[in-house]
C-alpha cells in the first residue's frame, strides 16, 4: 500500500548506510533500500500533485525528480559508493518561470531549499543589476512575513568583495556579492516522519512564489523592461 508519509524505517536505512557505506553491505540490504526508495517515490509523487495546484513543474515523474543514490566517485576524493540521503529536485517549467525547489532527507540533515543554485554569468549580472537599482523591492520581498518565518536570511556562496563594475559602498553590497540565491528551511526527524510533513513542505514551497515571480520577471527582461529570453 502506498504511503505518502516518510517512514521511520526510511531514515533508519539511511542512518545504517552512513555507518556501512560499502557495496557488500548495500547489496545485503537491498530490500531495505528499495523499501525506502519506494516510500520516497510515494512521498514525492504526492508532493508533485500538491505543487501542481500552485506551480508548473518541468518533470512530473517522482522517479525522475529523485536523485540516484549511487555516487560518481571518478573525480572525487571521497570514494564512498553511496549517498547517505534521499533527495529530489523540482525545476519550474517554461523559460518564463525561473527557480527551483530541492528536498534533502537525511538523518540530522533534512531540509528544503528554494532559489537559484548555479545562475550563469549573464543571469547573475542581470540579478545584481536589479538588486543595485531596486534594492527596496528586494528588501520588501526578502523581509516579507512568510519568507522570514519559513526561511530567515538568504543563503548561498558569496564573493569576498564587490563584483567588478559594482560600487563596494552600495547599501545592498552584501546582497550583490551573492553568487547563489538560496532560501533554506531545516527539519527535525520528528517533523520529517510526521503525517503532515507533505503539507508543510508544499506550503513552504508555495510561500517562495513572490521571490520566484520577481526573479522570473527580471531574468526574462532587460534593464529597460523589454522581454529578453
Amino acid at each position: 500500500m502506498a504511503s505518502e508519509i516518510i517512514q521511520v524505517s526510511t531514515l533508519k536505512f539511511l542512518q545504517e548506510l552512513s555507518k556501512n557505506n560499502d557495496r557488500d553491505w548495500f547489496n545485503n540490504h537491498k530490500e531495505s533500500y528499495l523499501s525506502g526508495y519506494n516510500n520516497m517515490c510515494d512521498f514525492v509523487g504526492g508532493l508533485l500533485l500538491e505543487m501542481s495546484k500552485h506551480d508548473h513543474i518541468e518533470n512530473e515523474s517522482a522517479k525522475k525528480c529523485l536523485y540516484r543514490i549511487y555516487n560518481d566517485v571518478r573525480f572525487s576524493k571521497d570514494k564512498s559508493p553511496f549517498k547517505t540521503r534521499f533527495a529530489a529536485g523540482f525545476r519550474r517549467a517554461t523559460k518564463f518561470k525561473r527557480g527551483g525547489y530541492y528536498l534533502n532527507i537525511s538523518p540530522g540533515n533534512s531540509y528544503l531549499a528554494c532559489g537559484f543554485f548555479t545562475p550563469n554569468a549573464e543571469d547573475l549580472k542581470r540579478i545584481r543589476q536589479d538588486i543595485e537599482f531596486n534594492f527596496e523591492e528586494w528588501n520588501t520581498i526578502l523581509n516579507s512575513k512568510k519568507i522570514r518565518l519559513n526561511f530567515g536570511d538568504l543563503s548561498g556562496n558569496k564573493l569576498l568583495t564587490a563584483p567588478r563594475g559594482f560600487n563596494k559602498a552600495h547599501e545592498a553590497i552584501e546582497l550583490i556579492r551573492h553568487k547563489q540565491f538560496i532560501l533554506r528551511h531545516n527539519f527535525t526527524e520528528k517533523e520529517v516522519t510526521s503525517s503532515d510533513f507533505l503539507k508543510i513542505v508544499n506550503e513552504i514551497f508555495q510561500s517562495v512564489r513572490p521571490f520566484f515571480d520577481h526573479m522570473s520577471e527580471i531574468l526574462t527582461t532587460d534593464e529597460n523592461g523589454e522581454i529578453n529570453v
